[in-house]
């Protein structure tokens, strides 16, 4: 690997014009297929085999063009104090209301709420309008989501009260923010100080923007969705930085060790690229691993991600030593630059221990004392993990500020809290002597069933063979007695299919929600066992050990755990909201655990390669196994640390979107980089490491054999290129590599 990669790193540095143009027509040509792209469907959360999922089917089987994939706003009218909605002013002005917004172009129709049964609270204060829109939300014009908004103004000179909910006024999608950009220009500050060089700063930032432009670009010219693109984007530009980072670094090391620049690009390549190499494996073996789930949605956000991650991988290798082809000198500290020999003060210096090797010679002092404060230290963080609740926030956890969550409240105020979470009852009559029966019997069983305030008659569909059914629950959507009302309707199940010989499933967004749970909770041990089990094998081949790997996923754990942790503290218990610009508490979205766990251990895998491969290649140099840790944290650790900052700097910067689940991503994964580069790799991994002693490197002679030697430290390469005369050899004794 390493030699295979030496060659590759050369040849981009001899054909860098040739490499740089094939990129520029790379991302042309992508650029041009995005344009050209039509506009991306909605994520829907697709749960196949759940009962949820197969009423919707069903739905869309039976019910044809019932279903609307337009946009809906549900506008909510409540009366003055003391007064009615049905009083004639009130009713007058909310009919000129929606009839004014059902005029509008874009609307489909627009359901006066004095005409509909059930639109108009017991009480008479509220009472609701649903307008519906031929095209999505992303597709409204600012026209018609003015005129929606203007309803607001004009209920209040007429003295009502109007707020809207539904997906009509949902934000636009976002791909970047002011955070972002702060995040980036910290990424940019961390790389001017770690290389004290504006070019070798800036190397690292082009390669990342370039890799991100190429993957973003090809994930919109296949028609994924916003989210999708977004997760695309915060991956590719984390691991784009820090890939290119450790190369740069390493090209500088080879250039002071007084190597020419093809060679140094070439040592490079072969030694640091193959660490980044296979940590970029380990992360998309975790990202590719999320299809085994089952879930569409979580298949699309894994290979998108996964495929940017390749493409940055790609750079790194190819287009990276290219560039430092055209800034051989550039990129170099400033004595390097002019020729200049280090003076006897900065030689007195550089030969002292540095931050990284005097941290590591301090765990290594005390390993167990090391290895007890982290475990402690990450175990407190993760408590609130235990009290971690999943779902699917709606308008409910919306700002109290906003249209949204005011329509909200209004409608649970008048209705009741279970209107805003309406259960879909489908009855499946096919093939029974008598449906409506069927549906009859359906309706007298769920108006018994404690918990439901009340049952809509049964709509049958034209073949009449369906029959569907609306419940309302006592209790709010995220209530758990909503959650356990379902349970029992869908236990009831069996026996109406005893009775009448006719199927009843159960859907709503609570329900869809419970199915996800299960789904997730069934797929999460597969999961792990695909992508732990594959990286392990990976890093056992990577570091010739069993205990390191082993030492590695067990280290995740508390990542990951960390990171969970700060979740459930930030957006459930509501600490820190205001630090971080979090509006409103509320459940983590029910995909998070399994979607952040993938990432994370990805990551997590990343700063192993990064940090062990250094500790590895001065073991198998000679070195003794405590000596290797220092020295290896004296190459690295100023590397590693820089990377961190950036990755977390990145991944910071996306809590400022709008969105919710890019908020919780972005949050979590920062607090698991945090956790995992500084407590884990930089503190828990040298204390096991020094613990172990040699027991760490020991690997079974039988499997020794069976195992890939990829070389990874570069051990065989650098034996070869001791052949090769002297830095500035020639061209054919470099050939013979």
């Amino acid at each position: 690997m390493a030699t295979f990669l030496y060659r590759l790193g050369r040849l981009s540095f001899r054909k860098r014009r040739l490499v740089a143009l094939l990129w520029v027509a790379i991302l042309a040509a992508c650029a041009f297929a995005a344009a050209k792209a039509p506009s991306a469907p909605d994520d829907d959360l697709v749960l196949p085999g759940t009962e949820s999922q197969k009423a919707f089917d069903l739905l869309d089987q039976r019910f044809p063009g019932s279903s609307s994939d337009g946009a809906e706003a549900r506008i909510v009218f409540v009366a003055p104090h003391g007064q009615k909605i049905t009083a004639s002013a009130n009713k007058a002005a909310v009919e000129k209301i929606v009839t004014e917004v059902g005029d509008g172009g874009q609307a489909k129709s627009a359901i006066d709420p004095f005409t509909t049964a059930d639109a108009v609270s017991k009480d008479g204060t509220t009472a609701y309008a649903t307008v519906t829109y031929k095209v999505k939300s992303a597709d409204l014009t600012d026209a018609t989501k003015n005129a929606l908004k203007d309803t607001i103004q004009d209920g209040k000179r007429s003295g009502l009260t109007v707020n809207i909910g539904g997906s009509a006024l949902e934000p636009d999608p976002e791909l970047g923010g002011v955070t972002e950009i702060i995040g980036l220009a910290v990424a940019a500050i961390v790389l001017v100080v770690t290389f004290s060089s504006l070019a070798a700063a800036g190397l690292p930032l082009l390669t990342a923007i370039v890799g991100i432009a190429v993957g973003v670009a090809s994930v919109i010219a296949i028609g994924m969705s916003s989210t999708t693109t977004t997760l695309a984007l915060m991956l590719g530009l984390a691991v784009g930085i820090d890939y290119a980072l450790f190369i740069v670094s390493r090209y500088r090391s080879e250039r002071a060790l007084g190597h020419n620049a093809e060679d140094a690009v070439g040592r490079a390549v072969g030694t640091a690229g193959s660490a980044v190499t296979f940590a970029g494996l380990t992360v998309i073996i975790a990202l590719a691993g999320l299809s085994v789930v089952g879930i569409p949605v979580l298949t699309k956000m894994g290979l998108a991600a996964a495929g940017t991650v390749l493409i940055a991988i790609v750079l790194a290798l190819t287009l990276l030593p290219a560039l430092l082809g055209f800034f051989q000198k550039a990129v170099l500290p400033r004595h390097l630059r002019k020729g200049e020999e280090l003076s006897e003060k900065d030689r007195e210096k550089a030969a002292k221990p540095n931050m990284g090797s005097r941290w590591a010679s301090f765990v290594t002092r005390r390993p167990l004392a090391v290895l007890l404060f982290s475990v402690i230290g990450l175990g407190v963080v993760a408590v609130p993990t235990f009290s971690i609740q999943l779902g699917i926030p709606g308008d409910e956890s919306q700002p109290t500020s906003t249209t949204q969550r005011r329509a909200y409240d209004a409608l649970a105020d008048g209705f009741g809290p279970g209107f805003n979470g309406p259960l879909t009852i489908v009855i499946d009559a096919k093939g029974v002597t008598d449906p409506k029966a069927a549906a009859k019997q359906a309706t007298t069983d769920l108006a018994k069933t404690h918990g439901v305030v009340s049952v809509s008659p049964a709509m049958f569909n034209k073949a009449g063979d369906t029959a569907l059914i609306s419940v309302v629950p006592t209790t709010a959507p995220t209530s758990t007695k909503t959650k356990d009302l379902i349970h029992t309707l869908r236990d009831e199940a069996p026996g109406l299919k005893s009775k009448t010989g006719a199927k009843m499933l159960v859907t709503s967004t609570t329900a869809v929600n419970i199915d996800l749970s299960q789904k997730l909770g069934e797929a999460l041990v597969p999961y792990l066992a695909v992508i732990v089990g594959l990286a392990f094998l990976l890093l056992m081949v990577v570091f010739r050990s069993i205990l390191v790997p082993l030492k590695a996923a067990l280290g995740f754990l508390f990542s990951v755990g960390g990171a969970f942790g700060v979740l459930v503290a930030v957006f459930q218990w509501g600490w820190l909201t205001g630090v971080l610009g979090i509006d409103q508490t509320g459940p983590i979205v029910s995909m998070m655990p399994i979607f952040l766990i993938g990432v994370v251990f990805g990551l997590a895998m990343d700063y192993e390669v990064f940090l062990v491969t250094r500790i590895r290649e001065a073991y198998v140099h000679g070195e003794r196994p405590r000596q290797a840790i220092v020295t290896g944290f004296r190459h690295s650790a100023r590397v590693v640390t820089a990377a961190a900052v950036i990755m977390i700097a990145v991944f910071a910067g996306f809590i400022g979107m709008s969105e919710s689940f890019i908020k919780m991503i972005g949050l979590g994964l920062a607090s698991a980089v945090f956790f995992d580069a500084f407590m884990v790799r930089m503190t828990l991994v040298p204390a096991v490491l020094a613990l172990l002693d040699e027991w760490a490197w020991k690997l079974p002679s039988w499997l020794n054999r069976i195992l890939p030697n990829v070389d990874i430290e570069g051990e065989k390469l650098t034996r070869t290129l001791e052949a090769v005369p002297d830095a500035g050899a020639s061209e054919a004794e470099h050939a013979r590599v």
